[in-house]
Formats: C-alpha cells, structure tokens, sequence
C-alpha cells in the first residue's frame, strides 16, 4: 500500500495537537488550552506557511471525517441508557428544544442577512447549533456545504461553551436538568464537555439533549429547505 506523506502528516499532527492539548487542559484547567482551541490555532500555524487550505487539510484527513458516520450511530446509547430521565421529564426538554433550535436557525438566518452572506455560506450556517456528524447533513441537504458547516459548528460550540460556563453564574438554575439543557443546547459537543466539568448529570443531560437536537433539526431538514 503506498502511503502518501502529506496525508500522513497532517493526520499525525492532528492526532498529536489533540493529545497534548486533551493532556494541557486538563493538568491546567485552563479553557484556552482545550483541544476546540488549541487544535485549530496549532493546525493554522502550521498551514498558513506551508499554503495548505481547508479543502486540502480535509482531503487529508479524510479517515477522521470518516469516523462520524459511526459517531452518529453510537449517539444512539445514551437515548436508550437515559430512557427514563426522557420519560419523566420530556415536556420540558422538548420546549427548550424547539425554542433553542427556533432561536438558533433564526439568529443565523439574521446574521446572514445583516452580513449579505451568499446562499451557499448561509444555508451552511442554519445548523450550526447542533453537532457535527448531524449538521454536516443537514447543511448538505439546505444546499449548503457540510465542510463549512461543521466549521461553523466548531465556532458556535467553542464561544457557546464559553458564554455558557458565565450564565451558570447570572442565572438562577438550580437543577442539574436545566443546568445540562443549557450546554446541550447551546453549545452541542464542547458543551457536552464543558457540562460534564460541572457535574455528571448536568453532563448526562446535556449529551442527552445534544443528541435529540441533532434528530430534531434532521427530521426537521426538508421543512427548512422549504422556507428557506
């Protein structure tokens, strides 16, 4: 088999950036060590000067992107192993749901609007509030590009995590299911993350909630083409 030296090295150094980064973040506790951070400005580093672009980096590494398809399908077990969290309380996760993703779609609808984005780039950030292996899909199926769209999922999940951790601290929730729905919302996988640093169940929650956001908005997909 004849292996290919770029694709190898940007794969490696992928890999590696994230293992240091994994490794600094939690030795340090510090967020601008975490791998949604460090990775992507080491990798930028590295591209800028060698005049690597996205299309190229992705080619690249395409085996990663390879592993959502699998990704996608285990985010069938947490559904199953929190069957009855679902059960007690699903009135509510479901309103916070149509709310957070209603208010999502249309501030990113408005921002393409006020940025006079072209059709292409704004119909791949409509599903930038749901997680990646979801809103590659959806974007492709708006007509939008998934490569794109996950960058903007990468960002939203990134600031989200963020701005969330500070509204634990101006809002009053004081349950561990409010306190979860805030991440999984608004800020999918890095909101995962960072809930699961708070406590095990606001982190249970909130990979619950990111994954039904995820079905909702890919059900939801071909309503969206219409009116938009």
């Amino acid at each position: 088999m004849n292996l290919e030296p770029m694709p190898l090295f940007w794969l490696g150094l992928t890999l590696a950036a994230y293992l240091f980064s994994r490794w600094a973040y939690r030795r340090s506790g510090r967020y601008l060590l975490s791998p949604l951070l460090l990775v992507p400005a080491v990798l930028l580093a590295v591209a800028v000067p060698l005049h690597t672009d996205y299309a190229e980096y992705s080619s690249n590494t395409h085996l990663l992107m390879s592993l959502l398809g699998p990704a996608t399908v285990a985010f069938a077990v947490p559904i199953w192993q929190q069957r009855a969290l679902l059960a007690r309380h699903w009135p509510a996760l479901l309103l916070g749901m149509l709310a957070g993703s209603a208010v999502a779609i249309a501030s990113s609808w408005w921002l393409t609007n006020a940025l006079a984005l072209d059709g292409e780039v704004s119909r791949s950030l409509v599903p930038r509030s749901i997680t990646t292996p979801f809103a590659m899909p959806v974007a492709q199926s708006l007509g939008g590009v998934p490569e794109l769209a996950a960058i903007f999922v990468m960002l939203t999940g990134t600031f989200g995590a963020l701005v969330g951790g500070l509204l634990l601290k101006w809002l009053p929730l004081r349950t561990a299911l409010a306190r979860g729905a805030l991440f999984g919302v608004g800020a999918h996988g890095a909101g995962v993350a960072r809930a699961q640093e708070v406590g095990s169940e606001e982190g249970t929650v909130a990979g619950l909630v990111m994954v039904l956001m995820g079905l909702l908005n890919l059900f939801a997909a071909p309503l969206l083409l219409i009116l938009l």
